[in-house]
């Protein structure tokens, strides 16, 4: 089997802004991910039963109790075809209260129940004498090679996926949420990327099922069009989600702008958002907790200036983390087969690193 490493692993090297130690969103301090993946029989598709072939990945902004500190956070909706849960309070409010969860387009209320189940435990005030609590979830169609209907993920999967969450090195590729994913007519997955832009840290993290073969661009070379046809479906009306983290001190507007530019780097690889795609950004700062009690009305909050040179080199880093994240997902997807057969093929390194070198 064809060794799974990622892109500037294997010398091809994506923007121009230097990574963070782990080029990961975890190199943005107090930042964790955690995975569950969920794989079990082959064959012939019965509804309901299998086989299955999905995940949960989980990103806690924080270590803490983020019901009690919640963080400044956006989001940008480049296309609108999805089902995510707790967009519209996060838009209204500018702050995100719980971990976000990534998982299949099915199983988004299912792990909410999860995820809410996560908060009551650690907050038992929600609902009693304080308010509820909004649960973030994103989603991808992993229909392809998986069970939908099933709803295969249930609470526990998601609380077992929040109680792995680790700051250190993510795994990619075939794992968690992205166990079922496709991108570009080959496997796709999660895929992670970081820059440093100056005494900051931003971190992409990309649930990526988007994209035709064709369309595929890698450091600037169409690689998809030179590689050799497969006899697997194209995937033009797939999704991506999007999770882009900061330790720059941004307020909820100025992250909102950083989400958009993510579709700059979404864009470089060549997807083209169809009508049929979720294609979603949620941005979100650990600079500044907002307390949910508070004993003074008012709160002092530090922020970039609009003028500062770290703002617009924050948004070319995010097109960058954006990028190589989407292409590290690629790069280290494994093939896998699928209900009826299905499968999708891991993209081919060997002749993709040629077509770039040969430029």
């Amino acid at each position: 089997m064809e060794e799974r490493r990622r892109a500037r692993e294997l010398g091809v090297t994506i923007g121009l802004l230097t990574p963070g130690q782990l080029n990961s969103i975890t190199d943005v301090p107090g930042v964790e991910v955690g995975h569950l993946s969920l794989v079990r029989g082959e064959g012939k598709l019965v509804p309901g039963t299998g086989p299955v072939r999905t995940g949960v990945t989980v990103i806690k902004p924080h270590p803490g109790n983020l019901f009690l500190d919640k963080v400044p956070a956006a989001v940008h909706v480049i296309n609108g075809f999805g089902k995510t849960i707790g967009l519209v309070q996060i838009v209204e409010l500018g702050v995100i209260e719980t971990p976000i969860v990534l998982t299949n387009t099915l199983c988004a209320g299912l792990a909410a129940d999860g995820l809410i189940e996560y908060m009551l435990r650690r907050n038992p005030d929600i609902g009693v004498t304080t308010g509820s609590v909004n649960p973030v979830v994103g989603e991808c169609n992993d229909s392809f090679l998986n069970d939908l209907q099933g709803r295969h993920v249930k609470q526990e999967h998601v609380l077992d996926a929040l109680a792995k969450t680790s700051s250190g090195p993510v795994e990619e590729g075939s794992i968690g949420a992205g166990v079922g994913m496709s991108a570009f007519g080959y496997k796709g997955g999660i895929g992670t990327s970081s820059r440093r832009v100056d005494d900051y840290t931003i971190g992409a993290l990309v649930l990526v099922n988007c994209g035709r073969k064709e369309e595929l661009i890698i450091a600037g070379f169409p690689v998809g069009a030179a590689l050799p046809k497969t006899n697997t479906e194209t995937n033009n009306d797939g999704s991506i989600m999007i999770v882009i983290a900061t330790d720059a001190p941004l307020s909820a507007r100025q992250l909102g702008r950083l989400a958009k530019r993510a579709t700059h780097g979404l864009a470089r690889t060549g997807a083209n958002s169809s009508h049929g795609s979720g294609d979603i950004v949620i941005t979100f700062s650990t600079a500044t907790y907002i307390p949910h009690y508070s004993a003074s009305s008012t709160m002092t909050l530090t922020g970039l200036h609009e003028s500062s040179k770290e703002l617009s080199r924050l948004f070319c880093g995010v097109a960058e983390a954006t990028e190589e994240a989407i292409v590290n997902a690629l790069f280290t997807a494994q093939t896998v087969v699928g209900r009826d057969g299905n499968q999708r093929l891991g993209l081919p390194i060997r002749e993709t690193l040629a077509i770039i070198k040969e430029g």
